[in-house]
């Protein structure tokens, strides 16, 4: 039976934590894919959106657990490395 993951509260013991502990000795079923955003937001835009609309990006924001501008973004990024799809006739 594997250990389950600590509760880390500070940076430090998360540190300590990962230089010390060999990981395959714990439950990581649980953990969730988190994303970071390291690059500097340097521009913004201004986006008049239906307010239904706007609505349902913030409800799936909340659902997911992140900004809804970030939701919005992370939505655009995916959007611009997707294939294009050509349209039919």
């Amino acid at each position: 039976m594997k250990k389950k993951f600590p509760v880390l509260r500070t940076d430090e013991e998360a540190e300590h934590f990962v230089e010390t502990a060999d990981l395959t000795e714990y439950d990581l079923s649980d953990m969730v894919p988190m994303r970071f955003e390291l690059r500097p937001k340097d521009k913004s835009v201004s986006l008049r959106l239906p307010e239904k609309l706007l609505s349902a990006v913030r409800s799936r924001a909340r659902r997911a657990g992140i900004p809804y501008q970030r939701f919005i973004r992370m939505a655009l990024e995916q959007a611009v490395q997707e294939p294009v799809r050509k349209r039919r006739a």
